[in-house]
């Protein structure tokens, strides 16, 4: 199994000081293979994780140990013997089989800034961290936030300012920020406790991701379901800047003449989206189901269950894995299917993507 990167690079996030990438280069448009620092053993996506400026990867050299990569990464910090971990811009979370800990980024102190005993493995089986016994972790202060055991949590993400649970019957709860109808209650109020989505009970889910403002969630079935902010089309719905934006850049390239080409009342006829503060069923592919989906702060990728990556949203810095500023369609990244490699997990940080691939004969056999 192998990891590719592209998207924002500005700290060496992707390249992880690889010194045959340019480090000089803030943009990686084309899926670049990560060669350091990635457990060859793992076959889950928590050996990767990543935030706009920074990416933690499990390896096993010398033990089960990690490495970060990107803006100012501590070489001191030491993970040797950790299972997960979490990153965001101020805070790393380190998950032990016995314990969970918090290391400040942003200070020189070699110990971690906050400690909690806890099992972090049920039945035998890790649990998936955020998520921890009676609660969940965040990655910023208060680390522990408490949740009602009668939620029966099996997964749970964080985006910028809300949250998302996956219950053991399927049914999914959100809570916190809700003004870009990223909640999915059908309105932009704020919810301070979880609250089930309505417009998706009695469907079951499987998979559940967060976005900066916006949510997806994939059903048993393998339907794709979106909420929350789509100005830069994340959704992937239809997003009048987005259009404007894709307008502008054919005006510029055409001449304006182009401008005559638009049919008289096609702009009226077209329903643009901003906000979608209930779950929609997004038609990804016809011919294959979604097997599992990342977010970015504005963009979004999904992986299929034939092996195939598709990407949409803002691009600007790459991290769709072709050259476009926005797309409010979902689009195959053609790179893998020509690679002859097998798209098997997706993470994102917010401004790049990161794809776990096999190649194709390892895949099918």
């Amino acid at each position: 199994m192998s990891w590719f990167g592209f998207g924002f690079n500005a700290f060496g996030q992707i390249s992880g000081g690889d010194p045959a990438i340019n480090e000089d280069s803030a943009v990686v448009f084309t899926p670049t293979e990560i060669k350091c620092h990635v457990d060859e053993k793992c076959e889950k996506s928590n050996c990767l994780r990543a935030s706009w400026s920074r990416r933690a990867s499990l390896h096993s050299k010398g033990g089960r140990s990690l490495c970060l990569a990107g803006f100012n990464s501590p070489s001191w910090i030491c993970g040797t013997g950790c299972t997960d971990a979490v990153i965001g811009e101020s805070f790393l979370i380190l998950v032990f089989p016995d314990r969970v800990e918090s290391w400040d980024l942003d200070n020189d102190e070699k110990i971690p800034v906050w400690t909690m005993d806890v099992q972090t493995s049920r039945d035998g089986m890790p649990l998936k961290i955020p998520l921890i016994p009676g609660g969940y972790i965040a990655i910023k202060p208060p680390f522990y936030r408490p949740l009602s055991p009668h939620l029966k949590a099996t997964r749970l993400t964080l985006g910028a300012e809300h949250c998302v649970l996956l219950s053991a019957s399927g049914a999914v709860y959100t809570w916190g920020l809700g003004s870009h109808g990223q909640l999915g209650h059908g309105s932009l109020s704020s919810e301070e406790q979880p609250k089930v989505v309505e417009a998706l009970w009695g469907m079951r889910m499987r998979c559940v991701a967060t976005g900066g403002w916006h949510t997806a969630c994939i059903s048993d079935g393998g339907d794709l379901y979106v909420w929350g902010w789509n100005e830069s089309g994340q959704l992937g719905l239809p997003s009048q800047a987005v259009r404007k934006a894709q307008k502008h850049q054919s005006t510029q390239e055409m001449g304006s003449s182009s401008y005559g080409d638009e049919k008289e009342g096609e702009k009226d006829e077209q329903v643009f989206i901003s906000i979608q503060a209930f779950p929609a069923l997004l038609d990804l592919t016809s011919s294959s189901e979604v097997k599992t989906v990342g977010c970015g702060s504005r963009h979004t990728a999904a992986v299929t269950f034939a092996g195939d990556l598709y990407t949409w949203g803002w691009g600007q810095y790459g991290q769709l894995g072709y050259k476009t500023s926005f797309s409010d369609e979902p689009h195959l990244v053609e790179f893998f299917r020509e690679k002859q490699m097998c798209v098997v997990d997706v993470t994102c940080g917010a401004w790049n993507t990161f794809a776990s691939v096999v190649e194709k004969e390892v895949a099918t056999s």
